[in-house]
């Protein structure tokens, strides 16, 4: 009974939060972008069924209140990634542990549980998925895409400053072509800070079955680079498969953005000001965005150079004389 009940009012708040976009008010922004939270918290800690749960009462609810466009809208973009991500933390597998000694009891079996570099890279998965469907409502081809955004802009600029929204044509344009790639950027962002924040509710409240992971030594699977390459390569086609590779390189550099911030978190452990340097590096990042490049070049330096394991072996003592 309590398990259905928590999994009710997880979907029901992240229903509400999904649907307060509604209102317009710019607090249901930011209330829209925290809407998996809730079945988040759920699936981490009370387990994936009952994010399922939650997200499919929620899903029915939005669709018989709103119609099948916010059923299916809420069921790609919140109930599916929190159910799948929370899933994942979730995963581990027994690994065998050395023998002990035969005076010894016999050890409990170790957990390996799923790489945060894997995570992350579910995390792009999703935040594709998610752009690429919103996109697809605007239109089936790049021309109709395109134009429908750029009328977009165009309307909200001319409520605002008509004068100005007949100057701003090429501003528009320019700010057309960089808006998916932008919007990934976004759901990037806003499903990992709701994995983070979700993960962190449940291990103060105790209910976090896994250690918490050494954010440190995040990395992505080796192919990842290959992906990101082939990626690149398609976003000079053209047309439609142009932005969905445009969309899928955004996602790719901001997983390796991340896993820039783990490089620059672990070369800086010998540095007596460390707090200092990673303060200024997150306040500069967040504040004027565009530096977030040079935590993409770390991350696909580290994943070609490989800057950590050279700086941790260099850092480990000399071993013992033998003699």
């Amino acid at each position: 009974m309590a398990f259905g009940l928590i999994a009710l009012i997880a979907g029901a708040a992240s229903a509400l939060m999904f649907a307060s976009i509604v209102s317009g008010a710019l607090i249901s922004l930011v209330l829209f972008y925290l809407a998996p939270l809730p079945l988040m918290v759920a699936s981490i800690g009370w387990g994936p069924l009952c994010a399922s749960l939650g997200g499919i009462a929620a899903a029915l609810g939005l669709g018989a209140l709103f119609g099948l466009p916010y059923c299916i809208a809420f069921a790609v973009t919140v109930a599916l990634p929190a159910w799948w991500l929370g899933h994942l933390v979730l995963l581990g597998r027994h690994v065998a542990s050395a023998t002990p000694p035969a005076t010894e009891p016999p050890a409990a079996p170790e957990i390996e549980w799923y790489p945060v570099g894997r995570i992350l890279l579910w995390i792009a998965g999703f935040a594709t998925l998610t752009t690429i469907a919103a996109l697809l409502t605007l239109g089936t081809d790049a021309d109709s895409i395109l134009g429908t955004l750029r009328r977009g802009l165009m309307r909200v600029l001319s409520t605002t400053d008509p004068q100005a929204a007949s100057e701003a044509g090429p501003f528009v344009d320019a700010l057309v072509r960089i808006a998916p790639a932008g919007a990934t950027i976004v759901a990037m962002m806003t499903l990992t800070l709701n994995l983070w924040l979700s993960a962190k509710v449940t291990a103060t409240s105790g209910r976090l079955r896994r250690p918490w992971p050494d954010m440190m030594t995040a990395e992505l699977p080796p192919m990842t680079l290959a992906a990101l390459c082939v990626a690149l390569a398609f976003c000079f086609t053209g047309g439609l498969l142009a932005i969905i590779a445009q969309i899928a390189t955004a996602a790719l550099m901001m997983a390796y953005a991340l896993t820039g911030f783990a490089v620059l978190h672990t070369l800086t452990l010998a540095l007596k000001s460390r707090t200092f340097w990673l303060g200024s590096t997150y306040a500069v990042v967040v504040v004027f965005g565009w530096p977030v490049i040079a935590m993409v070049i770390l991350g696909l330096a580290d994943a070609v150079f490989g800057f950590r394991q050279r700086f941790l072996r260099n850092r480990q003592p000399p071993p013992l004389p033998t003699s």
